[in-house]
């Protein structure tokens, strides 16, 4: 690849964080494809705890709306990203319980673009 410099912007919260009426997840998937982040992964945990909650919470195939973990999953250059996690970083800190959030550079191998249908 080239010089520029890509990070990986990970944000760890739970499956029912909200921010107003939004699912926090929702929520920040939408608004970085508004600002134009090149791609957005959202991942849910079958189990964990964490800042949100210290008990262990797990999934259960028969139960489809409980408290998970999630990470949300962002990949774009540094300087984008940095300057996304200052425009949400209100949003979070408003949440009633806790996130982590954390950016690392990573080195991009391949860089395809499909084609839609």
């Amino acid at each position: 690849m080239n010089s520029t410099e890509y990070s990986i912007l990970k944000i760890y919260a739970s499956s029912t964080d909200k921010i107003g009426f939004d699912l926090l997840y929702e929520h920040l998937v939408v608004l970085a494809k508004k600002k134009g982040i090149a791609g957005v992964t959202v991942y849910r945990g079958i189990m964990g705890f964490g800042l949100s909650n210290n008990q262990i919470e797990s999934s259960r195939f028969w139960e489809l709306t409980e408290k998970l973990p999630v990470v949300i999953e962002m990949i774009d250059k540094t300087i984008i990203l940095e300057s996304f996690y200052e425009f949400i970083l209100t949003d979070l800190m408003q949440l009633p319980k806790g996130c982590l959030v954390t950016i690392h550079p990573i080195e991009i191998k391949l860089q395809k673009t499909g084609s839609s249908k």
